[in-house]
């Protein structure tokens, strides 16, 4: 019933609001990239990065998201650089003046997280997963900030920095503000070293982060497929309005969007599961499987060897662990 109301207000129209990014800040002008605002239902709105790599489009290549209540805003995610997340504010002041309150981290990959100083200097609460401990208690976390200064200069430089979130979530976590309830969900590792989700009540909204990648292959790197995979046949049975990626358009159809990662996440474990069983080298294995189903989205070939090695890797390091 309600997800029928809501379906009624499913807009995702791209809102009027169309900023262009080409001096985000003084010293670090941004090229030619437009972020557009869009609607999902009366309260909740997003801006949807561009299809590529990290680094393409100057970073904006993932989602994020805020919802509106009465007594201020929650904000899913922080955008890959300070930047961009100073041009998303100013799509959240084009709707309203309340203050953030609340950013939701999905998880600490970059293209997600670097723009959290930016919120942090707001006074904003951080939440992220109790994963995340691990990645920047990882030395990954500050080579791939040395690598984005690099990659993305000058929009990630020597002030760019980590931030700490001011709380670890495990588990779910419940609150309120104004007329909406959240859920912030620990998924525990599976894109990443924790994922985290966010449930929007009234409006029936799930914020997914990148555990969905809608119209595109996703980049693996030493994600947990198996969790992942059963998160995502778990996420089948949730009912819901409309359901907003890490990256890609939202949908109001969340099974629909949830159809290639799974197809993705399985064929890629079943074939590389096949090579390991059978003690095939994975560049034999690699040249042998069919790739013809997923060989046209986006990202396919930045990511898609890259991700059959390391779900090979991890499939050989659990057959070791006889799981």
């Amino acid at each position: 019933m309600i997800a029928a109301r809501l379906a009624s207000v499913f807009l995702i129209a791209v809102f009027a609001v169309t900023v262009n990014i080409g001096n985000a800040a003084k010293q670090d002008p941004l090229p030619d990239v437009q972020i557009s605002l869009q609607q999902v239902t009366p309260n909740v709105y997003y801006v949807q990065g561009a299809s590529g790599v990290a680094t393409d489009n100057a970073g904006f290549v993932s989602n994020a998201g805020f919802v509106v209540t009465g007594e201020g805003v929650v904000v899913f995610d922080a955008l890959g650089t300070p930047a961009l997340a100073q041009r998303f504010i100013e799509l959240v002041r084009s709707v309203t003046e309340r203050p953030v309150r609340f950013v939701v981290l999905s998880h600490f990959h970059a293209d997600h997280a670097y723009g959290l100083q930016v919120f942090e200097e707001l006074g904003a609460e951080i939440l992220a997963s109790a994963g995340s401990r691990d990645y920047l208690s990882a030395d990954i976390a500050g080579e791939r900030l040395e690598e984005r200064r690099r990659s993305l200069v000058p929009w990630v430089n020597e002030q760019t920095r980590l931030v700490i979130p001011d709380r670890f979530i495990d588990g779910d976590h419940r609150f309120t503000l104004g007329q909406h309830a959240f859920v912030a969900s620990n998924l525990g590792s599976a894109h990443s070293e924790g994922d985290m989700t966010l449930f929007v009540e009234p409006d029936n909204v799930l914020f997914s982060g990148d555990i969905i990648f809608e119209g595109r292959i996703p980049f693996l790197g030493s994600a947990n497929t198996r969790n992942w995979l059963q998160t995502l046949r778990r996420m089948q049975e949730t009912d819901v309005a409309a359901l907003i990626p890490g990256h890609g358009p939202a949908r109001e159809n969340p099974r629909e969007m949830l159809a290639l990662t799974t197809r993705y996440l399985a064929y890629m474990r079943e074939q590389m599961g096949k090579a390991v069983e059978d003690w095939v080298p994975f560049d034999e294995a690699y040249e042998q499987v069919d790739w013809d189903e997923f060989m046209e989205y986006p990202a396919f070939l930045e990511a898609n060897r890259r991700n059959a090695y390391a779900v090979y890797l991890s499939l050989e390091a659990e057959a070791l662990q006889g799981k």
